[in-house]
């Protein structure tokens, strides 16, 4: 067969495939596909839009779909606060913190767990998994932070949280299925677990590690409940719990400066949903610029397993 022949049957080949019929469940589907990602994508561009409406162009439309109005009194007023910098600082705190604990602490207990010549292996796994089905409840988990001393402290929305149990297992069966082959040759070379792990386990793992480190950050960045249980003070309060006061009660959280600000609003130019939206935004964009970075990470890591021998 000449390359002319073989280009001709190609090309004919792929004018075959475009004047295929398209099957209506394939039309069904996308149609279905692009409801879905809008219903998915309105509350955030409903929130963005709202952040920088006034309030007269609000107050007009009984739906506010099309931004009529562009202002942007609502962030400079939230940024302008400097209850809300605090709160971002502990936040970006707490998730870096966090991130790096829960990592270092998973990737070496999932390890551990994948050699199956550790001790009572079996017996730490079924440890591992009752804490999954099973807690002490509330009451116990209090008196707990309580006896560590981590009542109004930061690293009470670090420390207990640090451990995933679902993750370490994942980590842990991933692990399980690396090629026994480099392993082996590790060992025979003079290398340790430690060394093995930091030289060949981690290297051909980032991608695994850097979905893995996405989901702690996600988490992280959105700690609410620890803080609100075990947090009073104000100065340790995280975004979210500045977050969630601002959309209950914004004279609460926001400082004395940025309230006399609102007030001198008389012409009501500064809607005070356009500041609860502006805040939601502002919080919400640091994590998101994160996943472009790790995008190519996460496609190959959140296929668990690819690693064979």
């Amino acid at each position: 067969m000449t390359a002319d022949t073989f280009v001709h049957k190609e090309v004919k080949a792929k004018r075959i495939r475009i004047k295929k019929k398209v099957k209506p469940f394939d039309v069904v589907a996308i149609i279905i596909l692009v409801l879905l990602g809008l219903v998915v994508l309105f509350p955030f561009y409903n929130v963005v839009i709202v952040s920088f409406a006034r309030y007269s162009s609000i107050a007009k439309a009984k739906l506010y779909i099309l931004p009529t109005s562009f202002q942007l009194k609502a962030y400079s007023t939230l940024l302008e606060d400097s209850e809300f910098w605090r709160a971002f600082g502990n936040t970006v705190f707490i998730t870096v913190a966090g991130v790096s604990l829960s990592m270092l602490i998973s990737v070496a207990g999932a390890y551990a767990l994948s050699v199956k010549s550790l001790p009572f292996r079996d017996f730490f796994l079924t440890l591992i998994l009752f804490t999954m089905f099973f807690g002490g409840g509330l009451i116990p988990y209090y008196l707990q932070m309580k006896n560590l001393h981590l009542i109004d402290s930061i690293f009470v929305m670090v420390i207990p949280t640090c451990i995933n149990t679902t993750y370490i297992i994942i980590m842990k069966n991933y692990f399980v299925n690396m090629p026994i082959s480099l392993i082996e040759s590790a060992r025979l070379d003079g290398a340790n677990d430690i060394t093995i792990l930091r030289r060949i386990i981690l290297p051909i793992s980032k991608p695994f590690m850097a979905t893995f480190a996405l989901f702690y950050a996600v988490e992280r960045w959105n700690e609410w409940w620890n803080a609100q249980m075990f947090i009073s003070k104000s100065r340790l309060a995280p975004l979210q719990i500045y977050l969630r006061n601002l959309l209950i009660a914004y004279n609460s959280t926001l400082s004395s400066n940025a309230l006399t600000q609102v007030e001198r609003n008389i012409d009501n130019t500064l809607y005070f949903p356009s500041l609860q939206m502006a805040a939601v935004v502002v919080s919400s964009v640091p994590i998101l610029m994160v996943y472009p970075y790790l995008q190519k990470h996460f496609t190959k890591g959140i296929l668990v397993g690819a690693v064979k021998e």
